[in-house]
């Protein structure tokens, strides 16, 4: 392997020299810099980064935790993180926990390994906390996404769950629905918690009851298992709409109507948090909290670098980006 050593021998210079043409540091003639470039590419030299990280003690490595990138959502998400930190000479290394804290752990364990600089952190819910305090024992710098942890401060860019459910809800009162069910995530995950406050906030502010029999907790991954659904369509008085707390769910719960028999919104009227990506482009059919996935990401690591450099203050940031409610045709007036 060709080393500085070599290179600073056949271009007679030192290998301070050498190094402070890899780095782009010091003071250097430019003649004695495009010399030592040329015998570089002459000797396909490659710089060795991990050696250069232990002197900088930075590696330009950021690391990008999520809990499932086939959900649009995330897969957004990453590519405003990525591009941001591209555009500020970052590289992202990539995570996907599952929703699953053992998985999680894992990946914690390797960004400890790797020595990246900075995490961006979805974390699979409460039993995180363990995790984000392993990170913050080894100094390393993290901002969480979408989500936040009861007991961890840190830097967080999340969605205003709570208003969109509001916003959700109150559009199918509006329609007339007054019995409306709540498919949610699992409660240990600070979202769902959100968006049931705002799905009691809505029926309180419209003089509706709040009855826990409409109420089940799936957890945010494609559900197999939808005997729930049916003990909600055998209630006495069963809903006319259901609030989805994010599109698999809403997915899963319109292919289990579909398979009973039960049209949508024909029957019942569906409404979700978060949009498909493309799919709601191609078919525009489910009304939905929207959330602004690509500024999660590009925000998330705005944060972390400045937090990385040092130029954010003492004081822990929280930016909240609102949802937009867009109306389709998966939401329509009680016949």
């Amino acid at each position: 392997m060709v080393t500085i050593y070599d290179i600073a021998k056949k271009a007679n210079v030192s290998a301070m020299t050498v190094s402070r043409v890899i780095n782009n540091t010091g003071r250097i003639s430019e003649k004695t810099r495009m010399k030592v470039k040329r015998i570089m590419e002459e000797m396909n030299y490659v710089p060795n980064s991990m050696a250069r990280s232990l002197v900088l003690q930075e590696t330009k490595i950021l690391s990008l935790l999520i809990t499932d990138i086939t959900n649009p959502f995330y897969t957004t998400l990453a590519r405003g993180a990525e591009d941001a930190a591209k555009r500020c000479g970052y590289k992202l290394l990539f995570g996907n926990s599952d929703e699953n804290l053992i998985k999680e752990k894992e990946y914690v364990d390797m960004m400890l390994t790797a020595r990246v600089d900075g995490v961006l952190f979805a974390p699979a819910g409460d039993g995180s906390l363990e995790h984000l305090n392993t990170l913050r024992k080894h100094n390393i710098p993290l901002v969480l996404l979408d989500r936040e942890v009861p007991g961890f401060e840190t830097d967080m860019v999340l969605g205003d769950s709570k208003d969109g459910a509001r916003k959700l809800v109150e559009h199918l009162i509006s329609l007339g629905h007054k019995r409306i069910a709540l498919i949610n995530g699992a409660l240990q995950v600070s979202t769902a918690r959100h968006r049931l406050a705002g799905y009691k906030e809505a029926l309180k502010l419209n003089d509706l009851p709040y009855d826990d029999r409409l109420v089940a907790e799936f957890g945010y991954k494609p559900f197999a298992d939808d005997s729930s659904l049916d003990e909600l369509l055998q209630l006495d008085d069963p809903p006319t709409a259901i609030f989805a707390a994010n599109n698999f769910l809403a997915i899963g719960v319109i292919r289990a109507l579909r398979a009973r028999g039960i049209p949508v919104p024909e029957q019942i009227s569906v409404v979700c948090f978060d949009d498909l990506g493309e799919s709601s482009v191609i078919d525009p059919f489910l009304t939905v909290a929207a959330q602004p996935a690509y500024q999660f990401g590009a925000l998330g690591i705005q944060l972390l670098i400045e937090r990385i450099q040092d130029k954010s203050g003492e004081d822990y940031r929280k930016i909240i980006l609102p949802p937009e409610l867009i109306v389709r045709s998966s939401s329509r007036e009680r016949s």
